[in-house]
Order: structure tokens, then C-alpha cells, then sequence
């Protein structure tokens, strides 16, 4: 149960609707535990006037008690049902039927009119306690997601996509079983032992003992069939993630699954997993099988326990035979709250490992941030001082001893092989990551020492793998900002040369792109990307190899219409291509992550070294094509 202390503050939370849910339990169970005793009244009632039928047949007039319940109603509001003012009715042979008549008639209304209420409150009760469990839902979800959004890249790496679905989707809803009906039933059953086992033992405590004596068993059966499902279950739900995930990767690399034609193999892939998926299940469903016959069987051995003991004592003249009836229904009553007790021991150990998973979630601190970061208007001038790097989950080390300057204003260019480190420069300048050792520095402040958010929103960054969300190429491109004008959203995409291509589309600007922005080329995701980073009009510019999908005509128009916005703003153009960085203002090579060059492009193809041997390489595969 430790796990499950996170969720205290959420009961404290929403305490009123817990204690009213509380209250309207306790109502319930009292109409509850009323109904039997009305049954008591009528079987006595009837026996009592079965048995002085035959005296007022013959002219006597026989005296009977009225039924408790009358009395009650008699006493309180005055009602007599005309049957006269005292504790009992005269019965004769003129009145004897119609009497009968009208005692079971208002019993059986009594009995019903106890039910609406017990309804009512019922109702009440879940509409306390079962919409608090959803609420809490509603903020447990909520705040995993946060948390999610809080936490860095590096835990990202650590963890799959369909493991974090499940813990914010599948882990909550058990969770939200334990705060809902694992609680609802528990107090249930605490408020409706206390009262029928009260109201048995009042009557007659030996036949209550008789009949309590075999539903502990039922309990401890039931636990017992509930640790193995639950053990069984985890086995599911563990099956189910992974055709998920399957399903999810199928989805989303559905062009290279075709490109390489291995349906047939991922299809069979698929349905082996879902074999064992169904061998499992059937497992599970051998388990459920046991749950209601051991219900039924240890029920029936404790009504059988009831009417034998209660028929012996109804025969010595210890109790009326309503009472062994009003009993029967009390057993009853109890067999759902003793068979609950294994059910929601089985829930409250699915959401005590749910929620044990969720905290391994909420208790991972991302390496990234900025607690007290200073939020000042930045400028731009850039210095990486010394900068080594190494990521965390594969060991790599991606830079080494790296150091240079950009200042406000100016265009740095990052060259080199695959691998070479470029893109972690990137990564470090947005605070993805934190180097190991060395500072990074924006307007002479160590860049721990920004605002992260305030950081972040002053650099538009182009990715080299681009993401589009499932929107609109308009809602896209002004995911960065808030209720920016359409004309604005236009000059961004000229900019990005993707305006003409927009306007090619039956909906424009309107129109919806699939998955990751499945329904563009590369080429028009790319743009697309430009534009939704400079809409921002940032400070800092990054093009990760954000051009490396387009034509070289189309690489220099664009650069050409960036020119305008790069002129008073620190721009790093990572690139492979040499044609994409030669008009930059300084250039540096990365090889194996140190800087082997650095200079203007001019400079660079006169020292005949990396960038040189890069730039003759790239112009005969020009010439080739």
C-alpha cells in the first residue's frame, strides 16, 4: 500500500465528496437492513392470522400485534390505517380476510417505498464516490502528462512509446478501480456487516454464528482465485502491450514495411503474439470460471445452515419463523460484501503495481532544468567554452574540448561526417542535454543560468528528423505562437518556399495531415518545419540538415529569402551539403566531435583539408547527377 500514498492527497482533495458518499453508504444500508425486517412482519402476520383463522371462524374475537413497522408509523406521523389506536388489531370472522388483505398490501408498499429510498441513495452514493474516482483520474492523468512534458530527451531513449501509453492510459484505470469501487465497496461492506451482524446477533446470536460461520471461507476462496487472476492478468495486460506496440510500429513504419514487402512476415510476427495472447486469456477465463460456484456453494451452505438451525429453534419456541426468513435474506444480503472482499483485495493489488509504475515516473527527475533560471531578453551572442559531451545511454562521447563563438548577427556553419557531433551541438544550445564538462554561454550567462522556457522560446529550431503534428499545415506552422494572424502565417511559409505548394492543396492552409505529416514529400515537411521556427522570430536560428530533402535550386531560393531574417539574428546552419553553408560567415568542421577547421568558405577550400576533400567530392557527385 505504499505506492497507493500518492493518491492520499487526491482523497484530501475531494474529502467533501468522499464523506458525502460516506453518508449516503450509511443511508443505504439502512433501508437495506430494513427491508428484511419488514418480511419478518408479514410471515409473522400471516402466521399469526393462519393460526387464529379458525377461532375467528367460530365467532371469537381474537386479538393479534400489529406489525412493528405499523407501530413505528402509528407512533411518528399518526397513521392507523384504520385499524384501530393500539398496539394490536381485533380480528373476527366478518374482517379477518380484508384485514390480512390490507396488512401484507401496506407491507408489501413499505417494503417497495424502503427500496426507492435505498435506490435513491445508491445512486447518490456512486455519484459521490465513483465520480470523485474519475475526477482523480481526470488529475492523476493530467499529472503524469505534465510530468511527462517536464522530463528530458535522455528519458525518452530510456523508455519506449507504447510503455508510456500504457502507464498514463491502462495503469490510471486500475488505479481509478481502487479510488472508485475498491473504496465504495470497502466502506459498503464495513457500514453493512456492522449493521446486519448487529441486527442478527439482537435477535439471536447463536444462529448468527451459524450462519456468519462458512462465509469467511468464501473470502479467503475468493482471495485465494483472485491472486491467481490477478497474477494471470498482469500476464494479459503485459500480452496486450506488446500487440500494441506491434500495431503501433506497423502503423507508423507502414512505408518501409511495404518498400521492404515483409507483410506476410509481420503479419505471421502478429499473429504469434496473438496466439499467446489467446492462450493467456483462456488461462485467465479456467480462473474466472471458479469464482461464482464457489460463491453459490458456500451461500447455499450457509442458507442451509440458517433454515436447519433456525427450523430447530423455531420448533423449541426460541424464535418466530419470520426471523429464520428475515435471516435467510440478512445471508443474502452479506454473500456479495464477503465475495467483494477477495475482489477488491485483487484490485487493490492491480492498482497498487499500476501505481507503483506510475511512480517510477513522477519520481524521475529530469536532468534538464532550471529551477531558478533568470528570465532576460537575449540578445544572441553564443560561446561554446571547451564543451565535451558524452550520452548517457549509449556511452558515445559526441564532443570533445569544442570551442567557439557566434555573435549577434551572424551566420556559424557546422560541416562534417556522419556521426561527426554535429547535431549534438544543437541539442546542448536548446538544453536537450547538459554537457559533461566545459560551459555553454548566451549573452556571457551560462546557460543553466537562463529561464529554461524563456531559453527555449528565444530559438527557433529546425530538427533534422522533422515531426508534424495530425493538424492542420496551418495550425502546424503556428504551433509556436499564439493567435497570430493568418497573414503572418503566409509570410512564413513564402519564406520557407511552401506557400505555392500549400495553395496546391483542395484545403490549403486548412488542409490535414496524416500521421507525422505522412501526406507531404520530405521536402515539403522540411519546409514546413522553416516555417513553423521562424513564425517565431527568434533570436537564435538552428537548420539542423533541415535542407537535405530538397533540389539545390530550391535550397538556394530558400536561403536566399532567410537572408532577410537572419540579418539581425544568430543563426547555425548544420549541414552535410556544402552548398547549403558556403555563404555562412564562418565555418567549422567537425570530425570525430573536434573541430579539425575552421574559416570562411573561401578559406577553407584554399587549406585543402576535410572541407576541401568535402566540398571536390560533392561537386563531382553534381556534376554525376
Amino acid at each position: 500500500m505504499k505506492s497507493l500514498k500518492h493518491l492520499n492527497k487526491y482523497f484530501w482533495k475531494y474529502r467533501w465528496r468522499l464523506g458525502l458518499g460516506f453518508l449516503f453508504i450509511i443511508l443505504t444500508n439502512i433501508f437495506t437492513v430494513y427491508g428484511p425486517q419488514l418480511i419478518n412482519e408479514a410471515v409473522n402476520f400471516l402466521q399469526q392470522s393462519v393460526d387464529s383463522a379458525q377461532n375467528a371462524a367460530e365467532g371469537e374475537v381474537v386479538s393479534i400485534a400489529k406489525p412493528e413497522s405499523f407501530l413505528w408509523l402509528q407512533q411518528w406521523f399518526g397513521l392507523t390505517f384504520n385499524l384501530g389506536d393500539g398496539d394490536s388489531v381485533e380480528l373476527s370472522n366478518l374482517n379477518w380476510g380484508s384485514i390480512a388483505t390490507i396488512v401484507a398490501l401496506l407491507l408489501g408498499l413499505i417494503y417497495i417505498a424502503s427500496y426507492i429510498i435505498k435506490g435513491v441513495f445508491s445512486f447518490m452514493t456512486r455519484q459521490t464516490i465513483i465520480i470523485m474516482s474519475r475526477l482523480v483520474e481526470y488529475d492523476l492523468k493530467n499529472e503524469i502528462f505534465d510530468h511527462y512534458q517536464e522530463l528530458d530527451i535522455a528519458f525518452y531513449k530510456r523508455n519506449n512509446t507504447g510503455d508510456l501509453m500504457n502507464r498514463i492510459s491502462e495503469d490510471v484505470s486500475k488505479v481509478r478501480m481502487y479510488i472508485g469501487p475498491a473504496v465504495m465497496y470497502t466502506l459498503n461492506l464495513l457500514v453493512l456487516i456492522v449493521m446486519v451482524v448487529f441486527v442478527m446477533a439482537w435477535i439471536n446470536w447463536e444462529l448468527t454464528l451459524w450462519a456468519l460461520a462458512p462465509l469467511p471461507f468464501m473470502s479467503i476462496a475468493i482471495y485465494k482465485v483472485s491472486t491467481i487472476m490477478n497474477k494471470r492478468s498482469e500476464n494479459v495486460q503485459r500480452q496486450q502491450s506488446k500487440l500494441s506496440t506491434i500495431v503501433q510500429e506497423t502503423i507508423s513504419g507502414i512505408r518501409v514495411l511495404k518498400a521492404y514487402t515483409r507483410e506476410d512476415f509481420r503479419k505471421e510476427t502478429f499473429a504469434h503474439e496473438c496466439d499467446d495472447y489467446k492462450m493467456k486469456v483462456l488461462k485467465q477465463v479456467k480462473v474466472d470460471a471458479l469464482f461464482m460456484p464457489i460463491i453459490v456453494l458456500l451461500v447455499g451452505l450457509s442458507t442451509i445452515l440458517t433454515i436447519y438451525m433456525g427450523g430447530l429453534k423455531v420448533i423449541d419456541g426460541s424464535m418466530q419463523i419470520g426471523q429464520v426468513f428475515q435471516f435467510v435474506f440478512y445471508v443474502n444480503l452479506l454473500t456479495w460484501p464477503f465475495a467483494s472482499v477477495g475482489w477488491v483485495t485483487s484490485l487493490v493489488q492491480k492498482a497498487e503495481a499500476s501505481q507503483t509504475r506510475i511512480n517510477e515516473f513522477l519520481s524521475a527527475v529530469p536532468d534538464v532544468k532550471s529551477d531558478h533560471g533568470v528570465s532576460t531578453e537575449i540578445k544572441g551572442d553564443i560561446a561554446f567554452k571547451n564543451v565535451s559531451f558524452t550520452y548517457p545511454e549509449s556511452g558515445i562521447q559526441a564532443l570533445k574540448n569544442v570551442s567557439f563563438k557566434v555573435v549577434q548577427g551572424q551566420t556559424l556553419a557546422i560541416i562534417g561526417r556522419t556521426g561527426s557531433g554535429k547535431s549534438t551541438i544543437a541539442n546542448l544550445l536548446c538544453r536537450l542535454y547538459d554537457p559533461i564538462s566545459g560551459e555553454i554561454q548566451v549573452d556571457e550567462r551560462d546557460l543553466k543560468e537562463h529561464h529554461l522556457g524563456a531559453l527555449r522560446t528565444k530559438i527557433g529550431y529546425v530538427p533534422q528528423d522533422v515531426f508534424l503534428f495530425s493538424d492542420s499545415i496551418y495550425n502546424n506552422i503556428s504551433f509556436g505562437v499564439d493567435g497570430v494572424e493568418q497573414s503572418v502565417v503566409v509570410q512564413a511559409a513564402k519564406d520557407a518556399d511552401i506557400h505555392e505548394n500549400i495553395l496546391g492543396f483542395p484545403q490549403g492552409y486548412q488542409t490535414l495531415l496524416g500521421e507525422r505529416g505522412i501526406n507531404l514529400s520530405g521536402g515539403q515537411k522540411q519546409r514546413v518545419s522553416i516555417a513553423r521556427a521562424i513564425i517565431k522570430n527568434p533570436q537564435i536560428l538552428i537548420f539542423d540538415d533541415c535542407l537535405s530533402a530538397v533540389d539545390t535550386e530550391t535550397e538556394e531560393k530558400i536561403l536566399t529569402s532567410l537572408k532577410g531574417i537572419m540579418s539581425n539574428k544568430t543563426t547555425l546552419i548544420i549541414s552535410h551539403r556544402v552548398s547549403s553553408i558556403k555563404h555562412a560567415d564562418r565555418i567549422i568542421v567537425l570530425d570525430e566531435g573536434e573541430i579539425k577547421e575552421e574559416g570562411t568558405h573561401e578559406a577553407l577550400l584554399q587549406s585543402n583539408g576535410i572541407y576541401a576533400d568535402l566540398y571536390q567530392k560533392q561537386l563531382l557527385e553534381d556534376r554525376a547527377a
